[in-house]
């Protein structure tokens, strides 16, 4: 089933910076083993592990001791592991939830015989193995993999315990998910390229998430029949935030469906050998004539940040950006106009990387040199709403009804004000995209008319694609075309671009908050393709996500 998860928490919203989160696990040796057997909650009395504070005791504080961590933790692994739920779940934070997916373990996904193996502690993190048997209707296959919890100390009592979270029982459960074995709902599909070559993981790693969400979104309809699985159902949270169930172990397989698909097997192969190559990287080709999606790869295979990241787009919102501004007849490329190395917007002062300035040019060279202010500075000029409706009615982003065929985000261009407008101005503040949206708007600019995205024909399922509102006029291609020709020449994608003609481009690179490097991005188009990439944490868009993508545009000659 499909398998979706989120990357970094969502970034705050200064101007021009934005919020990520990073978290590092480090796990070691393995001692001591724990044996479960199966069973449902038991009636053990809580009372032993709760035992009430005296009143005239002082609520402990600090830090936690390495033996309160490692004894939380053998108490809860050791009530799991001989099927004393209750007592498992009273040395949790969570007592209700931890009983509820803990009694599921063994009710619902037939987990039996499991065994239990400590990990060495590391600071208040404790990991932990897991192996046991599915057994479901007479047949049985072992089950095996990691896990870890984390304790900390309650405010209330000052007392430690396993700080609940549905992805102690299993790291692929989030909150509100659970376990279930048993027949599959939805049969399994086997997915071709556009050249009727089958699509597997094996061949194509990153393709994981999209082969879940073709089964998803077509097991029911391509003619297939449901097997057996043991699977991560997706509760509400999860179903609001877009994730697809997920499948953990097939016990009986069932009869796959066929899924035929637009991807390109040259495009893919080498999107997945560019991104295997860097760290954090992804990257979408399309055809901006057709809207048909070529390559779709991700360095995480886990995620597919390129159809549903959700990250600021740094300078390569600039070419919806510059769209508004030559429709609004407020600049056109070959104007002069200037890019003060600072720029004051409603108490919140804006720089150009590098503290840059162009005292006299034009907007094309300030476009090519991505600097910043020569596009913040025309903040008092706009409504509030401008920049919204124009990603909305030219680009058709940011109306959530694009239909691939799979789960995507489709971009996010709030209304913004004050500081926060002028910071959405150059893709920070509260913009969000991902390679897929940015690819989208290279496809655009590069035919003139929005094309949705797809990755399965619409004629398979008689779907109708997402319509931009309106076109931009024949003369704003053109200067579009003309600022994005020019940064592909000689702005900061030439160093990318070399020896490529036809082509227009735009790089980007967008701050996050705690991240010591940038988000860099790079969008363009030649001829009849367009290409976008991230690499997050990887510094200036044209050095780090400029090669991924050059280098599947000179496929197309």
């Amino acid at each position: 089933m499909g398998n979706r998860r989120r990357v970094a928490e969502r970034p705050k919203t200064k101007p021009a910076v934005v919020g990520g989160m990073i978290a590092v696990v480090i796990g070691g040796a393995g001692f001591g083993a724990y044996a479960l057997y199966g069973g449902g909650a038991s009636a053990d009395d809580r009372s032993a592990s709760t035992s009430a504070s005296s009143d005239h005791k002082a609520v402990k504080t600090g830090p936690l001791s390495a033996t309160e961590v490692q004894t939380t933790a053998e108490r809860f692994l050791t009530g799991w592991q001989q099927g004393k739920v209750a007592q498992a779940a009273a040395a949790t934070n969570d007592p209700t939830a931890a009983t509820a997916l803990l009694t599921g373990f063994t009710k619902d996904a037939h987990i039996t015989g499991a065994t239990l193996t400590e990990g060495t502690r590391t600071g208040d993190k404790v990991p932990f193995s897991v192996k046991g048997t599915v057994s479901y209707k007479g047949t049985k296959l072992p089950l095996a993999y990691q896990s870890a919890l984390t304790v900390v100390r309650k405010k209330e009592d000052g007392k430690p315990y396993v700080d609940w979270h549905s992805s102690v029982v299993h790291p692929d459960l989030r909150d509100g998910d659970t376990l279930v074995t048993g027949e599959s709902g939805t049969p399994p599909v086997k997915a071709y390229d556009r050249h009727g070559g089958e699509l597997t993981t094996a061949k194509y790693p990153s393709l994981g998430p999209v082969l879940d969400g073709l089964r998803e979104k077509y097991g029911k309809t391509a003619g297939g029949k449901a097997g057996v699985e043991l699977d991560v159902v997706r509760g509400k949270a999860s179903q609001k935030a877009k994730l697809s169930d997920k499948t953990l172990l097939t016990l009986t397989k069932g009869t796959p469906g066929k899924v035929n698909t637009t991807l390109s097997p040259v495009f893919q192969a080498a999107a997945e050998k560019q991104v295997a190559a860097k760290d954090r990287s992804s990257v979408v080709v399309m055809r901006p004539s057709t809207g048909e999606i070529l390559a779709v790869a991700n360095h995480n295979p886990s995620f597919n940040v390129a159809f549903q990241g959700s990250l600021a787009p740094g300078s390569t919102m600039k070419i919806v950006t510059s769209t508004m501004l030559f429709e609004k007849d407020l600049v056109h490329p070959d104007q002069s106009h200037p890019c003060p190395k600072t720029y004051k917007l409603a108490g919140w002062t804006f720089h150009n990387d590098d503290n840059s300035e162009i005292k006299q040019g034009t907007f094309k060279l300030a476009f090519g040199a991505s600097c910043n202010n020569a596009f913040i500075n025309f903040a008092p000029k706009l409504s509030n709403s401008d920049l919204t409706q124009e990603a909305q009615q030219v680009y058709g982003l940011g109306l959530n009804n694009w239909s691939i065929g799979v789960p995507t985000f489709d971009g996010s261009i709030p209304v913004m004000s004050g500081a926060q407008m002028g910071a959405s101005l150059i893709g920070q503040g509260g913009v969000r995209m991902n390679p897929l949206n940015m690819a989208s708007v290279s496809s655009t600019v590069a035919t003139g008319t929005f094309h949705q995205p797809y990755l399965v024909a619409p004629s398979v399922d008689h779907r109708t694609l997402a319509k931009a509102s309106r076109t931009m006029s024949s003369r704003t291609q053109a200067e579009l075309k003309e600022v994005m020709s020019y940064t592909a020449s000689y702005g900061t994608a030439a160093k990318a671009m070399a020896g490529m003609s036809g082509c227009g481009a735009k790089t980007g690179s967008a701050e996050v908050d705690g991240q010591q490097k940038p988000n860099g991005w790079f969008t363009a188009y030649c001829g009849d393709l367009a290409a976008s990439g991230v690499v997050q944490a990887g510094g200036h868009g044209g050095d780090t996500a400029g090669p991924i993508v050059a280098a599947l545009l000179k496929l197309g000659g």
